[in-house]
């Protein structure tokens, strides 16, 4: 398949979220994203100083998780962990929605969590819905409730309980109408996949493998 002219480097936040990662290999991940030119480094909350220390004055911003992988800690520590974050340097957050008051229906509850990260960080916030887990109704409430909360990306998945689908990207995109950005997520592994993602509609990739992906797309431009 012929796919369009689509500069991928800028749209991959670099996923650092491996339970064994070093301030070596963070320290190489962050070097890594400013020499491709990827949009983030996406790191746990321990490396947030770190990253955002050798990052300054570098293009890729610093994202951190919040409530990673559950989402299932109490909406109080979220809070604290993002501003905790913030404070360390980081500019965007990734955290996992509470998918308890979801399938409960508590929908107050959690567009309560949700307002108050985006109030209080007064960052880019990116809501992550781990669409594998949700029915399409359950995603599209999630996902109109986190919009209507203010943030500024949908995220799919953490990658902990499957990746992103094309399938599940054209839904979002569909329900968000071009108004907050998607960020794919999870089991990106080939050029290709990455590719129908953005084309169904997702304007960042989180991956661990997006240098993988650049050497992809170079042996398929040179084998053209």
């Amino acid at each position: 398949m012929d796919y369009p002219d689509i500069d991928i480097a800028p749209l991959i936040d670099h996923a650092l979220l491996n339970p064994t990662t070093t301030p070596e290999q963070v320290e190489k991940g962050c070097q890594q994203a400013d020499r491709y030119g990827f949009a983030a480094v996406c790191i746990y909350p321990i490396y947030v100083k770190q990253a955002a220390e050798l990052l300054h004055g570098r293009k890729p911003k610093v994202c951190t998780v919040i409530g990673f992988p559950t989402g299932l800690t109490t909406s109080a520590t979220k809070l604290y962990e993002a501003q905790e974050a913030v404070e360390n340097g980081a500019t965007e957050i990734d955290f996992v929605i509470n998918l308890g008051y979801l399938k409960a229906g508590k929908t107050e509850e959690l567009y309560r969590e949700i307002a108050e990260i985006c109030e209080e960080t007064n960052q880019t916030v990116k809501a992550i819905l781990e669409t594998n887990l949700l029915t399409d109704t359950e995603k599209r409430l999630a996902a109109e409730i986190s919009m209507d909360a203010g943030v500024q990306f949908i995220k799919t998945s953490t990658g902990w309980h499957g990746g992103a689908t094309v399938a599940d990207v054209k839904l979002l995109k569909k329900i968000t109408q071009g108004q907050i950005g998607i960020k794919a997520s999870g089991g990106i592994r080939t050029i290709e996949q990455a590719f129908d993602l953005v084309i169904a509609g997702a304007t960042r990739l989180g991956t661990s493998r997006g240098i993988d992906l650049l050497r992809q797309l170079e042996n398929r431009e040179e084998e053209n």
